[in-house]
């Protein structure tokens, strides 16, 4: 019986091998890049009309792909840019570098050489934006801005009026990894979280993930934003300017050694302090603000196998105050900063295996100071806290076959946490202090993932990722599972479904939610559990060729716990004292709970023609529960929206004259108003009126509110419109373009807070109303951009 076996599987192996030496295979690979600036471009379509199959290029350009030997035709087409077919006969191993030149014109012509279609591919939940489509959209003073514009999408809540932070189905703002060049970027706003610290000049692609994340992803519960920022045009000098109501940007791009290395600079910067610095009175006191940040990028093109990549980003927002008199000079600040650099190596292995590694910095810091000095004596208090990391991190891409695409690697990232650290001296009272914490771990990850084709209908993203901390002698190791499936009901509709376990070993404590730069970045540890989230996704993607229209409908439901937030009364303020030398932490002012995020997203979206843009409508509900919180019952979060719609327009009237607007409408946010109020010290109070003291001293009795159940009160709906028309003029030196903006466009009253008033009625009798304040009403922008 085993020399039966043994025979037959002698048998079988001869076969297979005599099936592979009879269809041998050959690799065609090389790197894509744009015409006239030889800017490598991601995500560009490799296809094989006769096989009816292809690839695409992945992050830095390369594309592989191994097919049997045969006369071919191959296709490469993007967004954007003018198809490219090519006849080729695979009897060997090919190299192709592929220049592509941008479309002269948008058109209305469906391109013969077809898009990737959404509904072939395994991507769910997932979101790119053409930076072109980014800079025609209207926004507040004219500040293009990304994360703006990824409010828009279906599935991510904004925060307050105006407020760049974003919420992603139900997730925090500490819930959203983003990433720039490798880089995780930790408080991504500026003005207090008006706008983000992304500047759309030097960005090269922006995606958004909301679900279905790739194993190659790790570290946050609800999104990732993956940017990456331009790399300089290799061939020409060019650059772009551009001047508006607050803030000026500058961006230089050129050779370094033409046609091997190139540079890229941008940078931006505010003059509000300029503007509002002549209505300042000095002897009553002098305010400044002002942001600025600067992204800079230089590459070398070794040749095919080796490209070496150096970039970085720096940006700093600073508030101060001055007060001088004949006896005391006083001044306080606030300034939060952000640094990241991303050294990165390129090489290809071999036509089928690519790797790339990174050397990663990034940090974040938060400095507020206060220093009084009167007569001789000096009064000083600097209070600092932030988050550094060092990160190496190598990714393997390696192409089996057409049906397989095999990613694995590997990272690792010592942070360290600085949640507080004081400096106060008082030389009155002859004290010097200086505190400091700080907390070092190490975070790392290993994954892989096969992007596999199983049949002719169905194709599935598999992978599993290794998680684990090490934290003051703690040490958190986890599993996460991660599955994303296509099923093609027919050539140009398919149902999608994903699963995917998250793990998060940073929590964000935060008072206000909208990601301001006094919340505070801290570890898990011994007391406090790393954050963990499930969530399944299940919809239908469909291609609208001729029209060139895409729409896709989701549903999810997302599980989160341990989660943290702040006690009822608690703050940073509160967590130690420099005067006193307490040791309460912040571990001793949260409270861990769960958090339940659940709806449906419609999104129908055109990015190229005439005529494009979206429409996106979101249906959700989003609780928590903490057990010291709201009498451990559920409450709704505070950026709860039942429904959620945008509409995003572009028009080219004219060549030269583009036409934008927006319109968005929200159910209002969840907020705590109180009940009523109450008197306090009533105890003291009685016993002064015992003792003689004024009778009537009841009726100046101090009160305080007191609230009902947390959240219990929804806000007015939020809706809006904004309008941008562009004339754009070809010049000697480059091309001009003018922009006319309105933000708010009817003057809608939209609510930013609400508090309570006592006021005297018609009877003359006290009577408490509730009062809103709003902030932004129609607010014009002009701007001026050149590019030469």
């Amino acid at each position: 019986m085993n020399q039966k076996r043994t025979k037959f599987i002698l048998i079988t192996l001869l076969l297979l091998s005599s099936m592979g030496f009879s269809q041998t295979k050959h690799t065609i690979s090389g790197y894509i890049r744009e015409a006239g600036s030889k800017e490598l471009l991601i995500g560009v379509n490799v296809y094989f009309p006769k096989l009816k199959t292809g690839t695409t290029s992945n992050t830095y350009g390369f594309y592989s792909i191994t097919l049997p030997d045969d006369s071919l035709d191959i296709a490469y087409s993007y967004i954007g840019y003018q198809t490219q077919i090519m006849k080729i006969k695979l009897d060997k191993d090919l190299s192709f570098n592929i220049d592509l030149a941008k479309t002269i014109e948008l058109s209305e012509v469906v391109i013969s050489a077809r898009n990737e279609k959404i509904s072939e591919t395994t991507k769910m939940s997932s979101i790119d934006i053409p930076i072109a489509q980014i800079k025609n959209i209207p926004t507040l003073l004219g500040e293009k801005d990304v994360f703006k514009v990824l409010q828009l999408m279906p599935g991510v809540q904004k925060g307050s009026e105006g407020n760049s932070g974003i919420y992603v189905r139900g997730g925090g703002p500490d819930q959203n990894l983003i990433i720039l060049d490798d880089a995780q970027v930790y408080n991504a706003n500026h003005l207090f979280g008006f706008f983000s610290v992304f500047n759309g000049d030097a960005l090269k692609s922006v995606e958004l993930i909301k679900g279905g994340f790739p194993a190659r992803y790790g570290g946050r519960l609800s999104s990732v934003i993956d940017m990456n920022m331009k790399e300089g045009n290799k061939e020409k000098l060019t650059g772009e300017a551009g001047i508006g109501l607050i803030s000026s940007r500058l961006t230089l791009e050129g050779p370094i050694l033409k046609g091997k290395s190139s540079f890229i600079v941008s940078g931006r910067r505010t003059y509000i302090d300029m503007l509002i610095r002549p209505f300042l009175n000095p002897e009553v006191g002098v305010a400044g603000y002002y942001f600025y940040d600067l992204n800079a990028k230089a590459n070398y093109d070794f040749g095919d196998k080796d490209k070496l990549y150096i970039s970085g980003y720096f940006g700093r927002d600073k508030f101060g105050i001055k007060q001088k008199n004949s006896n005391t000079n006083m001044q306080s600040g606030l300034y939060w900063q952000n640094a990241t650099s991303t050294a990165r190596w390129n090489h290809l292995i071999n036509n089928k295996l690519f790797l790339n590694t990174s050397f990663i910095f990034s940090d974040y810091t938060l400095n507020i100071s206060s220093k009084e000095k009167y007569d001789q004596n000096t009064y000083e208090l600097l209070y600092k806290s932030g988050i550094r990391d060092f990160s190496l991190k190598s990714d393997f891409y390696y192409t089996f076959n057409p049906k397989n695409l095999f990613r694995f690697g590997a990272v690792v990232c010592r942070h360290q946490f600085t949640p507080s650290a004081f400096v106060f001296k008082d030389s009155y009272n002859n004290l010097n202090e200086s505190k400091a914490k700080y907390i070092n771990s190490i975070e790392s990850g290993l994954y892989v993932e096969d992007e596999a084709k199983l049949s002719e209908r169905l194709k599935v993203n598999g992978g599993l990722r290794l998680s684990d901390l090490y934290s003051q002698k703690k040490s958190y190791l986890n599993l996460e599972p991660r599955l994303a499936s296509n099923y093609k009901l027919n050539d140009d509709l398919s149902f999608k479904l994903s699963y995917a376990l998250m793990n998060q070993y940073i929590h964000l404590l935060s008072n206000t939610g909208i990601g301001l730069p006094t919340d505070l970045w801290v570890p898990a540890t011994s007391r406090t559990k790393p954050q963990q989230s499930q969530q399944i996704a299940a919809g239908f993607a469909k291609d609208f060729i001729p029209q060139n229209f895409t729409l896709s409908i989701e549903g999810y439901y997302k599980a989160s716990k341990n989660i943290i937030t702040y006690k009822e009364g608690a703050s940073f303020l509160g967590i130690s004292d420099p005067t006193e030398g307490s040791d309460f932490t912040w571990e001793d002012n949260i409270t861990s709970g769960k958090g339940w995020s659940y709806g449906g997203e419609i999104l129908l979206q055109r990015k190229t023609g005439k005529f494009s843009g979206w429409i996106g409508y979101t249906l959700s509900w989003t609780q928590l529960q903490f057990d010291e919180v709201n009498f451990g019952k559920k409450f709704w979060a505070k950026y709860d929206r039942r429904h959620d719609i945008s509409v995003v327009m572009i028009y080219e009237i004219k060549k030269n004259i583009t036409l934008s607007a927006t319109w968005v409408y929200g159910t209002g946010n969840a907020i705590s108003l109180p009940l009523g109020e109450q008197p306090v010290s009533v105890h003291n109070m009685v016993q002064s009126s015992s003792k003689g003291n004024d009778p009537n001293m009841f009726d100046y009795l101090p009160t305080l509110p007191f609230y009902g159940e947390k959240n219990g009160y929804r806000m007015k709906a939020y809706h809006r419109a904004d309008i941008g028309i562009q004339w754009h003029k070809e010049k000697k030196w480059g091309e001009r373009t003018f922009e006319l903006g309105f933000y708010n466009a009817y003057n809608r009253k939209n609510p930013f807070f609400y508090f309570s008033q006592v006021e005297l009625n018609s009877s003359n009798q006290s009577v408490r109303k509730l009062k809103q304040v709003s902030i932004f009403p129609i607010i014009p922008s002009i701007s001026w951009t050149f590019k030469f």
